[in-house]
């Protein structure tokens, strides 16, 4: 059997595939499934080991972004959107896959369109509570669509539509505490706030930050994500801005690894977050947050997504328009000095969580491949 994966490149696409990739693989050995072949049709990302590592071959095409405002690039990329379509379709021919399965993102449309004209079998996730171009686009020819929060139902066909939530990587979770904190270089015994922004880090959040970094580090653990490009930068800022004593406090990391991300997850008591598919991964986390949904994410959908997870009780949602260090600084003290709000709300998160999405959507993909 073949499989063929597409999704965007950005990790908050890229990641629920990867960990579908992993129980498909676990799933097919259950079933007997020997001959399976497992594929990656997108634009190059900067988590290809990660394909290679699990044995999925990969070929490389682009796509364009179609913009809700004028731009001359939404030119360039109708341009780009048609050379990787026929390049998609090029590929298709050849491979001729059993099931394709898409994780939405403008990088999925060409291999899409690719499957609808070959009538292969499609299987798409969405990971927000509003579905994106593509999602809708393809939901039309889809014969599963597996979503993440209930909302999403209002606009896709109901009848072979199913809320499965957002696959997660398994290897995340678990762990020693003590041996995690180890790990990350704390060895106080201060509260732990985890700040984690997307695959990418978040220029907003990482200003917040810094603008409270000293008063932070006076009080607690400051375990913080700040994207790659990001890093030297604040990294440099902070530690002009911090004391002597103070510095040991404060752990800047450019990317977390699965290893360093489970760590993260484990030693941190407040997490502050984007309102992406990383809701999914405190859930099962079963931790309170503070989220800060990012303001032009498309169809506003990062809003949507923190304010569905704030009604089940989860998180406190700060509007990225309305965040000042200030106002971020005093959400934190007022939460860590309510250890029973805190447990409250990591309780309603974990009945949130579904850790068993990335097993559903695998063995549905399976399901599918071999009609």
């Amino acid at each position: 059997m073949r499989i063929l994966f597409t999704g965007g490149g950005t990790g908050g696409h890229f990641f629920p595939l990867l960990a579908v990739i992993r129980e498909l693989k676990q799933a097919a050995e259950e079933q007997q499934i020997l001959d399976i072949e497992l594929f990656y049709m997108g634009p190059k990302t900067p988590y290809e080991t990660l394909l290679l590592d699990e044995g999925v071959g990969i070929f490389h095409v682009t796509s364009g972004k179609v913009r809700r405002y004028f731009s001359l690039l939404n030119i360039v990329d109708i341009f780009r959107l048609f050379l990787g379509t026929a390049k998609a379709f090029w590929k298709m021919f050849f491979l001729v896959p059993d099931v394709v399965f898409s994780k939405g993102g403008y990088a999925a449309l060409p291999a899409v369109i690719a499957a609808i004209i070959f009538r292969i079998p499609l299987v798409i996730h969405e990971s927000d509570a509003v579905p994106g171009m593509v999602t809708k686009f393809s939901a039309r020819f889809a014969d599963r669509i597996g979503i993440a929060f209930p909302s999403a139902y209002e606009n896709l066909p109901k009848e072979k539509t199913a809320l499965v939530g957002v696959p997660i990587r398994k290897r995340i979770l678990g762990g020693i505490k003590e041996n995690a904190k180890e790990e990350l270089d704390i060895f106080s015994a201060l509260p732990v706030i985890g700040i984690i922004g997307s695959s990418q880090g978040a220029q907003k959040i990482n200003d917040a930050i810094l603008g409270i970094v000293k008063e932070l580090t006076a009080k607690y653990e400051v375990l913080h994500q700040t994207g790659e490009n990001n890093l030297e930068d604040v990294a440099g800022e902070a530690k002009t801005i911090l004391e002597a004593g103070l510095s040991e406090h404060y752990h800047p990391v450019a990317f977390l690894d699965e290893r360093n991300l489970r760590n993260f997850y484990l030693t941190s008591d407040l997490i502050i977050s984007r309102a992406s598919s990383l809701i999914f991964e405190i859930a099962a986390w079963g931790k309170p947050s503070i989220v800060i949904p990012l303001r032009n994410a498309a169809q506003d959908h990062q809003t949507q997504n923190a304010y569905t997870f704030a009604g089940e009780g989860a998180c406190v949602v700060i509007q990225e328009e309305n965040l000042t260090p200030h106002l971020l600084m005093a959400e934190i003290d007022k939460l860590i000095s309510d250890p029973e709000r805190m447990k409250k709300m990591g309780e309603a998160a974990q009945r949130f969580a579904r850790v068993d999405a990335a097993a559903v959507v695998a063995k549905e993909i399976l399901k599918v491949g071999m009609h």
